[in-house]
């Protein structure tokens, strides 16, 4: 069974950092691609990143793009987030996702495993 849990969410200031990992177990780590979401009070589920399965390419959403960074250690079966020049509207419950197969994707209904969500709060 596949399990996704994050970590390293919490409350920052604006133009500070974040570092959220995602520790996987379940499956063989590195042949899936992986994603970044977060979800805001009231509103949808959007896409903040994917990274394929080597970790050679990545995407960004435009509102992240520059300021944070996917990257994966297969070793670890573990995803992370950097998060810098964070903004109040960065937050939200942020989400580590798995693709149950194909590349990376940045639509939500492609990805079929889930963590909990971990908490970012960035005040201004």
């Amino acid at each position: 069974q596949v399990q996704l849990v994050e970590s390293g969410g919490g409350l920052v200031q604006a133009g500070g950092s974040l570092r959220l990992s995602c520790a996987a177990s379940g499956r063989t780590f590195g042949t899936y691609a992986m994603g970044w979401f977060r979800q805001a009070p009231g509103n949808e589920r959007e896409f903040v990143a994917a990274i394929s399965r080597g970790g050679g390419n990545t995407y960004y959403a435009d509102s992240v793009k520059g300021r944070f960074t996917i990257s994966r250690d297969n070793t670890k079966n573990t995803v992370y987030l950097q998060m810098n020049s964070l903004k109040p509207e960065d937050t939200a419950i942020y989400y580590c996702a798995q693709r149950g197969s194909g590349g990376y994707s940045t639509d939500s209904r492609n990805y079929n495993y889930w963590g909990q969500g971990t908490q970012v709060t960035v005040s201004s």
